[in-house]
Order: structure tokens, then sequence, then C-alpha cells
């Protein structure tokens, strides 16, 4: 049997068990080239030639864990992101495309800025994938990136170092800002916003795999958001930014919740590429009195 005859054989199996036939036939050929150890070149060239002898049993392993609705990218231990590879497990939150806006929004905040004199937080960092992605295009900016998690910033560190980045990074595992005592000039956060009557109705992929700690954030989902804006309004230099993705159908929760502080305005808002807003920019203005 060729390659592509097996592969036809498992987006079968994929739909099957429930995944849509575009996601299936993408994920069977994903899952193969793995197992084969080819990029797409060989696979173009090489797929209507009979498949190696060990290759049926080593497909129909990782198969197995995909009709479990285990996602690919920890089958296979990596993601892209930001045109980089990052090695994610069960310990991290698997990057999304529409988190690179993060990436697009702070480049905006920094460009033509003396970044040496820049201090930016990564709040939840995971994977590390904002960090290093930032480190990567700042090469002046000083960064520190928190995470309450020892395994996810184990994952964190080795992907900083896969990429060259890892001297310009502080690693800190803690909760928000605790135990940093510099002001940073921004935070970018990809924080939990899932609530806990979600759960329930997310994707298997999201619901049984993803790091319960890094998706929920409490009775409305916006427990840590609002640790943000606390975090923000009170320990951020004047005139410094957070950066903040949040979920769907949040937005007017969280302009309501910015309101409550005289020193912060919503500067940006951006949309991901379904038109649903996602990520927001808030600016820290010198205005430092409470509001009761």
């Amino acid at each position: 049997m060729t390659v592509l005859e097996h592969i036809g054989i498992a987006k079968n199996q994929l739909v099957n068990a429930g995944l849509p036939p575009d996601t299936a036939a993408i994920d069977a050929e994903v899952l193969a080239r793995h197992v084969l150890g080819w990029d797409t070149t060989k696979y173009l060239s090489d797929r209507q030639n009979v498949a190696p002898s060990v290759f049926s049993s080593q497909y129909s392993t990782v198969l197995e864990r995909r009709t479990r609705r285990e996602p690919v990218a920890l089958i296979i231990g990596r993601r892209e992101f930001w045109g980089m590879e990052f090695e994610v497990n069960p310990s991290v939150l698997t990057p999304r495309p529409e988190t690179e806006l993060l990436v697009e929004e702070t480049l905006n905040l920094v460009v033509d800025r003396d970044t040496q004199r820049f201090h930016l937080v990564d709040i939840g960092a995971g994977s590390g994938c904002l960090s290093v992605a930032l480190a990567s295009e700042l090469p002046t900016i000083q960064i520190t990136a928190t995470d309450i998690s020892h395994e996810a910033l184990t994952v964190a560190h080795r992907n900083a170092i896969r990429h060259g980045v890892d001297d310009r990074i502080n690693w800190l595992q803690t909760t928000y800002l605790d135990g940093i005592s510099d002001r940073p000039n921004v935070i970018v956060s990809n924080p939990p916003y899932i609530s806990d009557a979600e759960i329930a109705s997310l994707p298997p992929e999201v619901r049984n795999f993803e790091p319960r700690i890094a998706i929920v954030s409490g009775p409305d989902g916006l427990d840590a958001i609002r640790a943000l804006l606390e975090i923000t309004a009170h320990r951020m230099v004047p005139g410094g930014y957070l950066v903040m993705e949040f979920g769907m159908g949040q937005l007017k929760k969280i302009r309501h919740a910015v309101r409550g502080y005289r020193q912060l305005e919503v500067q940006k808002i951006r949309s991901d590429l379904q038109g649903i807003p996602r990520v927001i920019v808030i600016k820290r203005g010198a205005v430092s009195i409470e509001v009761p």
C-alpha cells in the first residue's frame, strides 16, 4: 500500500471520530509526515511510493491518539508560531494563530523607541511563544516571563534556548508580578478567559488536553483579566501598556471594568481572521487617583 493510500484510509477514520473532512485530511497527512520524518518536499515527491514496512504500525499508533481527539500538536510535540517552531506538551497551552496579534501589537507599541529602557513582562508565559517571538524581534529589550507552573517554564526555557534568545529572558515562577520590583513599560498576556460553565461545551481537544489552569478563570472567565487590569493601574509605569487577549463576547465587560480606573484607557481593539474581537491594548495614563 502506498503512503497516499494509507492517508486516505486514515482520513476516513478521523472523520468517523468526529473531525470535519478538511481537518481530517490535513491531520492524516501531518501525522504521516511526522511518522516518516519527511518534510513537505519529500512527501510530495514520494507519497505515491509503497510505505516502509514499519510505517503501518507506527501510523496506527498516532492515529489512535488522534481519534481520541488528542491535538496533533501534542502528538508530534511541536507547533509553529510567528514562523518559529515551539515545543509543546500537556503542561502548556498550545499556541494559536490569533495570539500572534499580541506580538504584532506589542511591536507596534515599541517601534522607533529606545527598547534598552523598556521592561516588558509576559504574564502567563506558558510555552514561551510570546517572549521568544518578541525577543527575536527586539534584540535590546529586557523581558521577564512569569508563570505559576514550573513545568510550563521548563518548556519555555527550552524553546528560548532553541531559538537563541534565552540570555535575554528572565524566567520567574510566580503569580502575575509577585516578586518583581521593577515597574514594566509593557505587559503582554494571553490569560485564561474561559468560564467554569463553558468547560463542558469546549471541543475535546481543549477540554481534555489543555492545562486547565491556562484556560479557565472563574465563574465568568474574567478573574485573571480583572487582576491584570488592577496590576496595570497600580504597578505599571505611567504611559505603559497592557496588550491582552480575551474571549468571545467579553469585550463589553472588559470595557466596563476599564472604566473603573481613571488611569486606564482603551487604545485599540484587534479582531481575529473571523472578525471576532480578540486583543485589547490598554494604556496606563499619568492619573493615579483611584476610583472608589
